[in-house]
């Protein structure tokens, strides 16, 4: 469904300073598949999502969807693709615009991308609404009527509208109740299995991650450090990094013994990144080699792919 090939985008700063906000990633999403994508805060997670939608414009790299190269298009000759992919947004408050009723919201899409009656696309609309779990009868209502978690039901409804193949879904339940957000997240399962939609899931919330996706790539600092299988990332981490995030996530069983890893300083600047691995002025495993050379990405086990030095010898962080 989606390739994405050493994608980068780069800001320029005063100074004639660059800000590496994404800098050199790749990755594949297959139809039907969901792709967690985990990082701290800053890490570009969000930009890369808004370049592949070409929400912004990328440095460098290539974007293809269902094999064609999309990377170089104009907005107008992105248009056809638009209808293809589509975003829910992080903040279902600021994401829905105050002025427009839900159900005209909702029916924008169509509006702007099919030629249909008004009763035609309010019955559309209509069967949006009780798809995503809302009542026709809300259509006249304003978003201010209703709650967060209805209102990001607006949103996946408004995503849904052009029968999308692929959906970017930004921290899409990062702003709701902990019992809100795993009604939504069920939802998104379920429109998965019945749409065949592959997701681009960004969070940094690890227990979601684990629930919804099928594979899980782990950023820092503008690149992927860490791409597996869920379960094999959650149960053998190959980078460091990804280690001292999953023994952040909080256990169902508070008795249980954990030994949580706690990372020295804060995350570097995307404007000055360290030289050779980003991490290792954070990592509690650091040598030499790390301070100076880059470490490549390659697959250390069958699926599962790690930039560490350390998963050279036996096995990552975890060994």
């Amino acid at each position: 469904m989606l390739e994405v090939a050493g994608l980068k985008k780069h800001f320029a700063l005063k100074g004639g300073r660059t800000l590496y906000a994404v800098d050199g990633v790749s990755f594949t999403l297959g139809e039907g598949e969901t792709l967690g994508l985990v990082g701290e805060s800053g890490s570009g997670k969000s930009t890369a999502g808004k370049c592949i939608l070409k929400l912004l414009e990328p440095t460098a790299g290539q974007i293809r969807l269902r094999g064609e190269d999309i990377t170089g298009l104009s907005p107008a000759a992105m248009r056809p693709y638009r209808r293809a992919m589509q975003v829910i947004f992080q903040d279902p408050y600021a994401s829905l615009n105050p002025r427009l009723s839900a159900g005209a919201i909702v029916g924008e899409p169509l509006e702007n991308y099919e030629s249909l009656g008004k009763a035609e696309r309010e019955e559309r609309v209509a069967g949006l609404f009780q798809r995503v779990g809302l009542s026709p009868a809300q259509m006249r209502r304003y978003p201010h009527e209703f709650s967060g978690g209805q209102r990001q039901r607006l949103g996946i409804a408004r995503a849904l509208a052009l029968k999308p193949a692929l959906i970017i879904a930004d921290e899409p339940v990062s702003a709701l109740d902990v019992s809100v957000q795993a009604q939504v997240i069920n939802l998104l399962m379920d429109l998965q299995d019945e749409y065949r939609l592959s997701y681009l899931f960004i969070a940094h919330d690890l227990a979601v991650v684990e629930h919804i996706s099928h594979r899980v790539a782990v950023m820092y600092l503008g690149k992927i450090v860490e791409l597996a299988r869920t379960e094999a990332l959650f149960t053998r981490p190959r980078h460091p990094y990804t280690e001292a995030l999953l023994s952040a996530v909080p256990k169902p069983t508070p008795r249980a013994k954990k030994t949580r890893i706690v990372l020295k300083g804060d995350l570097p600047s995307p404007a000055s990144p360290p030289a050779g691995c980003r991490f290792h002025t954070r990592c509690p495993y650091a040598f030499a080699r790390c301070r100076v050379e880059e470490p490549k990405f390659d697959e250390k086990a069958p699926g599962h792919w790690a930039a560490c030095h350390l998963a050279e010898f036996g096995g990552g962080a975890s060994a």
